[in-house]
């Protein structure tokens, strides 16, 4: 199975048509395009934490936003200060842009704040309901459940690509597809022999 997942948008106007162009989920993707550029972080402290210090080897001016900020332990926010990383404690309402290109985030309390990117993390689902179906367990982030073969729960079924891996690129999805090819056909050429 290469069936790979949905991004789930939120109802922030600006937000989708933003997507995969200036608001974006990846550094490795995307970092170099934004480098040194006024970057924000719009996600869940976690997924916050985790990519601050890969934005901080990309860019210098780099803002955290929106409510789940409260959500940081007092030694998170402490590394966080001493980097330089702002915090915004505002939803994002809105985000202005042209053809994509984001100029502006509009917070609930009407600032208006200029970015170059911001970095979401969005919750996502299963694009097909087929590993559900076949009964293929999930892992608690929502990826279908691989061994080191690419294998799933279920025995025989192989599934590659973002649908099982969090790292969203064309190479891994690539490489993990040609690991469960390999595996799927050693498993169907032993059946036979």
């Amino acid at each position: 199975m290469a069936t790979g997942i949905k991004d789930l948008m939120p109802e922030i106007p600006g937000f989708q048509e933003c997507w995969g162009i200036s608001v974006i989920h990846c550094p490795y993707c995307h970092g170099y395009e934004y480098r040194g550029k006024k970057t924000g972080i719009w996600a869940p402290a976690e997924k916050a934490f985790h990519l601050a210090p890969l934005l901080l080897n990309l860019t210098d001016d780099l803002t955290i936003l929106g409510q789940d900020v409260s959500n940081f332990t007092e030694e998170e926010l402490k590394t966080l200060q001493k980097h330089g990383v702002e915090m915004v404690h505002h939803n994002v309402m809105a985000m202005e842009h042209k053809n994509g290109y984001l100029h502006k985030v509009v917070l609930d309390n009407g600032d208006k704040i200029s970015f170059s990117a911001v970095y979401a993390g969005v919750p996502f689902e299963q694009s097909s309901d087929i590993p559900n179906s076949l009964g293929c367990e999930l892992t608690e982030q929502g990826f279908i459940k691989t061994d080191h073969f690419q294998m799933t729960t279920v025995p025989g079924v192989f599934a590659c690509g973002d649908n099982c891996i969090s790292m969203r690129s064309v190479a891994q999805a690539v490489a993990s597809g040609n690991l469960a090819g390999a595996m799927a056909n050693m498993e169907l050429s032993k059946e036979s022999f």
